[in-house]
């Protein structure tokens, strides 16, 4: 089977998206979010009881992301503030979040990245985590990559 012409792999996809960013390192992400970043766990429910959280950290899911952060969207996030808000985008392992920080410079928000190996790189380095709470903004069901 031959891909159509002009489309892409989702390798090639990842490649092109984080070409885009600036990726932070867990470590940075964590200076930044102390500074005034938004970092924002993309992860679904389920993921989150199961591995935890970082404290101070939105919880939207994937697929709200780009409603929530649209400055001029009805559904946009008090945190919206603008298009030069820093929002650093945490899945499990880094790959999904890759692809949203680049949707979420589509929609003009130049500052918005991701974490580099995602919330288990977070933990494998030592920086604060803490059980799920109850604070969730959308629904999501298993089998998403993070």
């Amino acid at each position: 089977m031959s891909r159509p012409p002009g489309a892409l792999s989702v390798d090639q996809m990842l490649a092109q998206a984080r070409s885009r960013l600036q990726r932070l390192t867990p470590a940075q992400a964590y200076e930044a979010l102390a500074a005034g970043a938004l970092l924002v766990d993309i992860r679904p429910d389920w993921q989150r009881a199961e591995e935890g959280e970082v404290p101070g950290a939105l919880l939207v899911e994937r697929n709200h992301l780009e409603w929530r952060f649209d400055p001029e969207c009805d559904a946009r996030l008090p945190e919206a503030t603008g298009y030069d808000v820093q929002v650093i985008v945490l899945c499990s392992e880094g790959y999904t979040s890759s692809l949203a920080a680049a949707a979420l410079q589509i929609l003009g928000l130049h500052n918005a990245t991701d974490a580099m190996g995602g919330f288990r790189a977070w933990v494998a380095q030592g920086l604060p985590v803490t059980p799920v709470h109850d604070h969730i903004v959308g629904t999501s069901s298993r089998g998403e990559r993070g």
